[in-house]
């Protein structure tokens, strides 16, 4: 069963979004489901859960109407992230977030859905090919420092 997330409170909300993106602070964390709750037109979380009503899995995708990487359409929605809890691994739980997240996209006029993976990430490589999509190109980003005038 797929959940849409609408209380930004919701407690497997944050400990799904905790497990993808370690880095982040959990004030962080609620700070942006909070956001996401307000704009339920152009930002959605999603939780897929167990018959026991555990989640097993979370996707959040927006609609982004600046340029997105291979894309030819505007506006694109956007996987932000994706995460299968590992025990729900392999049962098609990616899958039914995925399907979930794309009829929320074609709700809201998007006729493509685009996503990222870093380049080292090759387990999540193979799991957006298996879920249709299809590698447009490879970026390096690149930083230098500029030295303050004076």
């Amino acid at each position: 069963m797929i959940e849409t997330c609408s209380d930004s409170t919701t407690p497997a909300w944050l400990h799904l979004r905790s497990a993808l993106w370690p880095g982040c602070p959990a004030a962080e964390h609620r700070d942006e489901m909070a956001d996401i709750a307000r704009r339920p037109d152009t930002l959605v979380a999603l939780l897929a859960l167990d018959e026991q009503g555990r989640a097993l899995g979370l996707a959040e995708a927006s609609v982004r109407h600046d340029y997105v990487n291979g894309s030819s359409t505007s506006p694109v929605a956007f996987l932000e992230g994706i995460y299968v809890e590992p025990a729900g691994r392999g049962q098609g739980v990616a899958r039914a977030l995925i399907a979930a997240v794309e009829r929320w996209a074609a709700a809201r006029g998007c006729s493509e859905l685009a996503s990222d993976a870093a380049l080292d990430n090759l387990g999540s490589q193979r799991m957006h090919a298996a879920l249709g999509f299809a590698e447009t190109e490879r970026v390096v980003y690149f930083l230098k420092p500029v030295a303050p005038l004076g």
